[in-house]
């Protein structure tokens, strides 16, 4: 479809200003040719053409990626991510009709907050995820190994005395104090690069408490230690600062890094340390209290993470996650005006279809009191608070009774 290109290409080339424009043309796209979406709208009896703010726009709970096929347009999916999960769990279901897309946009993210893949050697412990054929962290981070075109980049299940080998290859000096005839020295090409140690948390800890040797780490400060999150079942749930201890000092590092993301996005978010992230142009959240999913909160609290991926462009972009956070930095507050007549959402009015959607009542329902109170007056409008630029934030857990998922789960 040419409308979808056109996005994509806006996506591409955006810069922050643009967000807001761009947000409201994707919506508008979505909510016309995405049927979940739409049908979804139609139970909020949302009118398309009221919508003239971001903060107006509504978000799609992400267990709709469990239930539905959310697609945007008729092109059939070339690739299905899919969310780990533990046994007998009903897992996310993404489907990208344009992978090509996908790997451009990982990559200009991370070039943008680390510089060009070219410039690293990139090692990735992902074991729980290398174990499925279906994740979409392992097809960005294969994407990320061949563009560094480093021969000694790739994937480690859990051989870590190869792993520790390959953390050391590219340094000649190191090379002479490895007693081990498989270590050659490397061209000169790829000597000093930049190292990435990519892993999720669970195989870092195994990997930093495997009694291997990584003293030779002291003397270098090139290496980005950065975890995706999650223990996966296999240990203890530990705080994240905790986690990080264990990590900066086995790897000889000053912070660890951590990226944000999920099967139901395309775009990424990275820390540079102490578990805060920064979003990309493509991306944008706003919290929403944990009571009611239709109400932002203020800066000073935490609430539920409603994210905006722009570059979901063939799914969708409007996304209430089940993550729980808060902003870092001050946010703008202001009142948002909250209009009967565009959100005339009572009880009685949304008996969702389970056939149709698989949404119970209980995801959807808002009391008419509440809505009432709210657009009575301009004295009582509820309070919005939305970053006027990207914001930075932390990711404080999961909802209770929520999925354990792989995207930075780690108790704070």
């Amino acid at each position: 479809m040419q409308q979808a290109q056109i996005l994509k290409r806006k996506v591409l080339q955006m810069e922050s200003k643009d967000f807001d424009a761009l947000a409201l043309d994707v919506f508008r796209y979505q909510a016309e040719y995405n049927s979940v979406y739409q049908k979804y709208l139609q139970c909020l009896q949302i009118q398309i053409d009221n919508v003239r703010t971001v903060e107006q726009i509504p978000f799609l709970p992400i267990e709709f990626f469990k239930t539905q096929t959310v697609v945007t347009g008729e092109n059939q999916p070339k690739v299905t991510f899919e969310s780990s999960g533990t046994t007998g769990q009903n897992t996310s279901h993404h489907y990208v009709k344009d992978p090509e897309f996908y790997l451009k946009v990982a990559e200009q993210i991370f070039e943008k907050f680390y510089g060009k893949l070219a410039d690293f050697k990139i090692l990735a412990l992902l074991p729980s995820y290398l174990e499925r054929t279906n994740s979409s962290l392992v097809y960005m981070v294969e994407h990320f190994i061949r563009k560094s075109g480093n021969p000694n980049s790739g994937f480690y299940l859990d051989d870590y005395e190869n792993l520790a080998k390959a953390l050391i290859r590219d340094r000649s000096e190191e090379s002479e104090e490895m007693d081990n005839s498989e270590i050659q020295p490397s061209d000169n090409e790829y000597r000093n690069k930049k190292t990435l140690l990519i892993g999720v948390t669970f195989g870092l800890l195994d990997f930093a408490e495997s009694g291997i040797d990584l003293s030779f780490l002291k003397d270098h400060d090139d290496l980005i230690v950065m975890e995706t999150g999650g223990m996966k079942g296999r240990r203890k749930e530990l705080l994240r600062e905790e986690v990080h201890e264990i990590l900066t000092n086995a790897f000889s590092v000053k912070t660890i890094h951590s990226e944000y993301g999920m099967t139901e996005l395309l775009s990424q978010g990275y820390s540079y340390g102490e578990g805060i992230f920064e979003l990309p142009v493509s991306m944008r959240i706003l919290l929403r209290d944990v009571n009611d999913p239709f109400t932002y909160i203020s800066h000073a609290r935490s609430g539920g993470i409603n994210v905006i991926d722009l570059a979901n462009i063939d799914s969708c972009s409007f996304i209430e996650t089940k993550d729980l956070g808060s902003y870092q930095l001050p946010v703008i507050s202001y009142q948002l005006p909250v209009i009967s007549e565009q959100l005339p959402v009572i009880s009685e009015q949304l008996p969702v279809i389970s056939e149709q959607l698989s949404v119970s009542s209980e995801q959807l329902s808002v009391s008419s009191e509440q809505l009432s109170e709210n657009s009575n007056s301009e004295t009582d409008l509820p309070l919005s608070v939305f970053p006027q630029t990207t914001a930075q934030f932390r990711i404080l857990g999961r909802f209770d009774n929520s999925d354990i998922r792989g995207c930075n789960l780690i108790i704070s």
